[in-house]
């Protein structure tokens, strides 16, 4: 545990503190490890990835800033200096909230498939999940909506997503961060992020729609933006170019 939160880590080299967001708040297992463990694998040749998550047990009131001060107080505790740090989807939000709150604690930022705020189809397929969750059904069938437009798509979809969610997981704390998000808007606070930042945006996203990454990078100082074409959210962190696009700028010296 790193200041009470799960972490896994792998490599060698600086720290690297990569924030995902995952269903459960504990290290992923089985094939989301192993997914999750071969995204990251191209970093650990250059630094030591810390993957950390959110502790269990978060109250229902929990703000982006809450988490953000969360994950700034595992950093503050465990590292010497500010921190390079790599997020995506949902931990993008996060990171982006951390580094506007805590500028002194974040070097480098490297953040995919994520913005200031979220979309509209990113907000209603969030709440339908999080209704879902709170009526006690497996609540991962509504994110269907943000993985593909086709109606036929979505259904069969639905069904894998359906399988996905064991039905006896307590899917408290995934509808506590996700309803965090829902309020989630830093607009007006981009531009106290002072670390040097590339935001990556598949601009099929629709999760996280192109026209907010180009908000985002507008609103903090000297932030990059590379725009994958046809790529989807998702897409966007299987992509070949993801990996060495974000080394380029965790790297330059």
């Amino acid at each position: 545990m790193m200041n009470g939160l799960p972490y896994l880590s792998a490599g060698e080299g600086p720290p690297l503190v990569v924030l995902l967001y995952t269903p459960q708040a504990a290290n992923p297992t089985g094939l989301a490890r192993w997914s999750t463990m071969r995204m990251v694998r191209p970093f650990t040749k250059r630094f030591t990835v810390y993957l950390v998550n959110r502790p269990p047990g978060l109250p229902p009131t929990t703000t982006m800033a809450d988490l953000a001060a969360v994950y700034a107080q595992a950093i503050t505790t465990t590292f010497e200096g500010p921190v390079n740090i790599l997020a995506i989807s949902t931990g993008g939000s996060i990171a982006l909230q951390l580094a506007a709150d805590h500028p002194d604690l974040v070097d480098r930022l490297v953040v995919a498939g994520t913005a200031c705020a979220l979309g509209p189809i990113g907000k209603r397929a969030q709440r339908a999940y999080i209704e879902r969750a709170r009526q006690g059904r497996r609540p991962s069938p509504a994110l269907a909506e943000i993985v593909t437009e086709s109606a036929l798509g979505r259904r069969l979809l639905k069904s894998l997503l359906w399988l996905s969610d064991t039905g006896h997981e307590d899917h408290t704390d995934a509808a506590t961060v996700l309803n965090a998000e829902d309020r989630f808007d830093l607009r007006g606070r981009l531009h106290d992020i002072k670390a040097a930042t590339l935001l990556i945006q598949g601009d099929k996203d629709l999760v996280y729609p192109l026209e907010l990454a180009r908000q985002t990078v507008e609103g903090i100082p000297d932030a990059q933006l590379v725009v994958y074409p046809g790529r989807s959210h998702s897409g966007t962190f299987t992509d070949k170019r993801f990996a060495p696009d974000a080394l380029a700028i965790l790297t330059d010296t």
